[in-house]
């Protein structure tokens, strides 16, 4: 699988556009369970061994297959500020149907918090009103917490 991680700049006009910042390729057929999505953003991303909190974005097509990965937010040791439109402009310009949101705690402890909760939720919320589905929200640290495995 190619792994293609993007950025969004403001072109002539002021409006976002797609950036390809690099690519891999990656030993991994897709990208179908919360395990192999942390397994994916620690290999390549190093999101398990990084000093502060990082927020990333899997785009995915209709068929689950990945459009592209994106670096939402990079924040402090314990918080990253993640806010539904910076999420949902990158999601609608690759044309994705779903997304799945990644986090790290570098304190190791990948139990949410009360703030991960209120975020999961305002971002599950509006991507059902513009017909993004928020498949799940994992957090990595020393292993890896699913929301959707949770049954949140």
């Amino acid at each position: 699988m190619r792994i293609t991680l993007y950025r969004t700049e403001l072109d002539e006009n002021k409006h976002n556009v797609l950036v390809k910042e690099n690519s891999c390729n990656y030993q991994a057929e897709s990208l179908s369970t919360p395990q192999s999505v942390a397994d994916m953003l620690n290999n390549v991303f190093r999101l398990n061994r990084q000093a502060e909190e990082h927020v990333y974005m899997t785009a995915l097509n209709t068929k689950g297959r990945l459009l592209g990965v994106f670096e939402i937010s990079h924040g402090a040791a314990s918080q990253s500020i993640c806010s539904p439109r910076e999420i949902f402009i990158r999601a609608l310009l690759c044309g994705a149907a779903g997304i799945i949101l990644a986090h790290n705690h570098p304190s190791g402890d990948v139990m949410p918090s009360k703030e991960d909760m209120t975020v999961y939720k305002n971002i599950k919320e509006a991507g059902m009103l513009i017909g993004i589905n928020l498949l799940d929200n994992i957090i990595v640290g020393d292993t890896y917490y699913s929301f959707t495995e949770q049954g949140k």
